[in-house]
């Protein structure tokens, strides 16, 4: 007998599972989930220790070190021009993802931990969220009565926001 009779029975159910995300509150009204694929860390930031630059776009929040490495921090919501973070807040919840070499912090209402669909459950964002968010999403997902944006990192990194040339 081979160990191939045996490893294949758990690949299908294991595929079946699907993919993981992170999920969270983007603010008040909207939840989203970035792949896990681009997340690096999860972790509550004290605001103290992001320092904000000048002449930034608002929703730039400055930079924070994480991991011996200083990243730029951005205000997620206020980026993608949704009502934006509450600032009386005293810590931030913050994801740092990162594409290709570029590591990057978003912050978010609150994290709210990791779901898994697969592939085919996300549908197109068109028609269910405002045109303006289309360009950072792979599409949206219902899960249990509700809509979850399935954001996409690596047009986030990319933004026109974040380009410093």
């Amino acid at each position: 007998m081979t160990n191939a009779n045996i490893t294949l029975p758990l690949k299908p159910t294991q595929t079946n599972l699907g993919d993981g995300y992170l999920k969270f509150q983007l603010n008040q009204q909207t939840a989203a989930v970035l792949s896990m694929k681009h997340t690096q860390e999860a972790v509550i930031v004290p605001i103290e220790y992001v320092t904000s630059m000048p002449n930034m776009p608002s929703c730039i929040l400055g930079l924070m070190n994480w991991r011996s490495r200083t990243i730029w921090v951005v205000d997620l919501p206020r980026m993608l021009n949704l009502e934006s973070l509450d600032y009386r807040v005293r810590q931030y919840s913050a994801i740092v993802i990162q594409v290709e070499s570029l590591v990057l912090g978003l912050v978010v209402q609150e994290i709210k931990g990791t779901t898994k669909f697969i592939p085919d459950d996300i549908h197109s964002p068109i028609g269910q969220v405002a045109s303006s968010l289309v360009p950072y999403l792979c599409g949206c997902v219902v899960q249990q009565q509700e809509i979850l944006l399935v954001l996409d990192a690596l047009a986030i990194v990319q933004s026109s926001i974040l380009r410093s040339d």
